[in-house]
């Protein structure tokens, strides 16, 4: 494999890793979780190469050979991670019968190297989640991996000629690479007096983790590595003769495959992050910590919303309805303006003059009291009244009249006050129709009291509001005459004037 091809083939690779990523986006949510964690790992090492004699057991002079690594890991989404990863460890491999056909000689081979170190960079993708989902396997996680690195290693080989025909029969042959006559094909590296190759390779492989507690994983890892050369083991296929040393130094091709090698051990994960915990049974609460992206799903973490049944909201709004209004707060039984929650005496004559709490009061002692003890014109008391109407009709009668005329007189005394007169009908119209009729009853009480002689008529302030505030039933010759009227307030000037829908007017 070229340089150049390996270049475009790590940038696809991180190019496709950072794609995932962006498809698979963790968690947009309020819950942080943690992403990060490291594995360590030892096992069985295993060379594929041309100087090997069984591909699963040792040959004669082999031995079994070892190797520990370390990675890094980031976990991009619950299927995708990356990761980066080291390993050094030991390979050995032998060949009983190698015959070349450059030297048309047959050797005894064996080769030993006794420590490389090899790092790269893995994408890895979580099988299970990707094929079964988040609610089988939980605590199992099989990922798959593939990557791309470097390696750098050493290699010492023996040759012994083992041809009895041969004049070097029994001639030993002593071989190390990256010696001053050696081909550099990748670059080299001086370590412990030795020079080592560095050489391109892939990693492939599977990872079976069990999630034991929140902070540890253990699991088995297989890896095999496509080494971009077939002289890890110092020998060009059939194409080497180990006497004249010749197809190993020169860019030759042999004809066999590249070799590689494997890796089988076991894998200790610890997690990082904060307030580690992990999930029971399938069961995520989100306030009892940070969960790890390796094991949990974050739509998991994302409480599920609440759809109310129709009864559900029936019992919510009767749990929330407000208490019933005291009819009496919209009642006002002898019509003199208080309602009879706060009347104090609910039962006072008809077109009688009342205090703020419904107390009957005689309007000529009041104004004779005024005048007799000369009491300051910006004293203002509240007082109610109405005044009441033929059906139909906006014309005054001659008892209202006189009570109108008192009223005059005490406003006049009384310059802090102001009047509000508030226009009703009883419902024998449209609404309309009953707002129009209102107004002019309204504007016709207005009328007389500046006609009377009322100093400042801006003190006045109309409202009218037709058949919507009825004071007794619709239905009686007496309600409908209650309903029928212009309700009297006499008020401070800094008295807050409510607010109604229909109109008011100044």
């Amino acid at each position: 494999m070229k340089k150049k091809n390996l270049y475009i083939a790590l940038v696809f690779l991180s190019l496709l890793s950072l794609n995932l990523s962006a498809q698979n986006r963790t968690y947009d949510g309020p819950n942080k979780m943690n992403t990060w964690s490291i594995t360590g790992y030892g096992g069985i090492t295993k060379f594929f190469g041309d100087i090997k004699e069984y591909d699963f057991k040792l040959g004669e002079d082999e031995k079994l050979t070892g190797g520990w690594g370390l990675s890094i890991n980031k976990q991009l989404s619950p299927i995708f991670g990356i990761q980066l990863t080291g390993y050094n460890g030991r390979l050995m491999g032998s060949k009983s019968r190698h015959y070349s056909t450059l030297s048309q000689e047959t050797y005894k081979v064996s080769f030993n190297s006794p420590s490389f170190i090899q790092a790269s960079i893995d994408g890895t993708v979580n099988l299970n989640r990707l094929l079964f989902g988040y609610n089988k396997l939980r605590r199992w996680k099989f990922d798959a991996h593939l990557g791309a690195g470097i390696i750098y290693y050493h290699t010492d080989l023996k040759a012994t000629n083992t041809n009895p025909q041969s004049p070097d029969f029994g001639d030993v042959f002593e071989i190390s690479t990256n010696t001053d006559g050696s081909s550099k094909t990748a670059g080299t590296w001086e370590r412990n007096g030795s020079t080592y190759t560095r050489e391109w390779v892939v990693p492939a492989g599977l990872a079976v983790h069990y999630e034991l507690t929140p902070r540890f994983d253990i699991g088995v890892d297989f890896v095999y590595n496509y080494v971009n050369t077939e002289k890890m083991d110092a020998t060009v296929g059939d194409l080497t003769d180990y006497k004249s040393q010749q197809g190993l130094w020169t860019f030759a091709k042999g004809d066999s495959k590249n070799d590689g090698w494997g890796f089988v051990g076991v894998a200790l994960t610890y997690k990082l992050g904060k307030n580690a915990v992990m999930a029971k049974k399938g069961v995520y609460d989100a306030g009892s910590g940070r969960y790890h992206l390796r094991w949990a799903d974050p739509k998991a973490l994302i409480p599920v919303p609440y759809n109310p049944t129709m009864d559900d909201a029936d019992s919510i709004a009767k749990a929330n309805m407000p208490k019933p209004v005291d009819p009496r707060l919209y009642t006002d039984t002898d019509g003199d303006g208080v309602a009879d929650l706060f009347d104090k005496e609910p039962n006072t004559p008809l077109g009688s003059v009342v205090s703020g709490g419904g107390v009957a009061m005689d309007l000529d002692k009041i104004i004779r009291d005024a005048i007799k003890n000369n009491l300051p014109k910006d004293e203002c008391e509240a007082l109610f009244s109405n005044i009441e109407f033929d059906t139909d009709k906006s014309i005054i009668r001659n008892a209202s009249k006189e009570t109108l005329s008192k009223v005059v007189e005490l406003l006049n005394m009384r310059v802090n006050c102001r009047i509000v007169l508030v226009g009703h009908t009883d419902a024998r119209a449209s609404d309309s129709y009953n707002v129009a009729l209102s107004r002019r009853r309204v504007d016709a009480a207005k009328r007389f009291l500046v006609r009377a002689g009322l100093q400042d008529p801006s003190r006045i302030i109309v409202e009218y509001y037709g058949e919507l505030r009825p004071i007794a039933e619709n239905t009686t010759v007496e309600g409908l005459q209650s309903n029928r009227r212009v309700e009297i307030k006499i008020l401070p000037q800094n008295s807050l004037r409510s607010n109604y829908p229909a109109g008011f007017q100044r």
